[in-house]
């Protein structure tokens, strides 16, 4: 009888028609690792083959004909591959743990917590989780200072932001005066009548009324 073939649920299958290859995931972090690649040897005759035919053709083609049908008959089934799989499970078992909690297979370096027995989902580090309350915490009440402090104590809310120069077009970040040309960037114009500043372009007066 043959033996079972034992395999997890973390595999990727990267075999090919030249030989077997296989990936072990970790279902938490993503890293993993990659068995060796090994060859086919039935693959490698079966090369042989076709160059032999393509030489002499006659019963060698025909043979080598028989040996491509066979392959695609198996697909990517066969005691080769079922001993390639075998071996690199029994390669990489050491490497993962599989967590009886949830029953993802995590990877022992980065996402087991050995002293519980379980994945980090599902019994995470405590020391993680300190240090990552206290990065929060830390964050929170930066954020609760910062509110504490008037931040708009030294703007002109009252005169219209201007984010490019009226005379020279260049940009700009606040300010009353262009950095590149020296221009006033909030031009005004007097009322001949009142005195009062208008802002230039307007038409009247907004205290008096009188046309400017």
């Amino acid at each position: 009888m043959a033996e079972i073939v034992r395999f997890t649920d973390n595999i990727r299958d990267l075999s090919n028609e030249n030989g077997y290859q296989f990936e072990f995931v970790c279902e938490r972090c993503g890293n993993g690792y990659r068995s060796p690649f090994k060859d086919d040897m039935g693959a490698k005759g079966r090369g042989l083959l076709r160059g032999a035919s393509s030489l002499f053709g006659g019963k060698i083609a025909d043979l080598s004909n028989a040996a491509e049908s066979f392959r695609w008959d198996r697909s990517t089934n066969s005691k080769a591959k079922d001993a390639a799989m075998t071996e690199a499970v029994e390669w990489v078992a050491d490497e993962f743990k599989q967590c009886r909690g949830c029953g993802n297979w995590v990877c022992q370096q980065v996402c087991w917590n050995h002293d519980i027995g379980q994945c980090l989902v599902c019994s995470p580090s405590v020391a993680d989780e300190v240090s990552r309350a206290q990065a929060a915490a830390q964050v929170e009440q930066i954020q609760e200072k910062a509110r504490t402090v008037d931040w708009t104590a030294d703007l002109d809310i009252a005169t219209r932001a201007k984010v490019a120069c009226p005379s020279c077009g260049a940009a700009v970040d606040g300010g009353k005066f262009c950095p590149e040309c020296g221009e006033k960037l909030a031009k005004t114009a007097f009322c001949t009548e009142c005195g009062s500043q208008m802002p230039e372009g307007a038409k009247f007066c907004a205290e008096c009324g009188h046309r400017l």
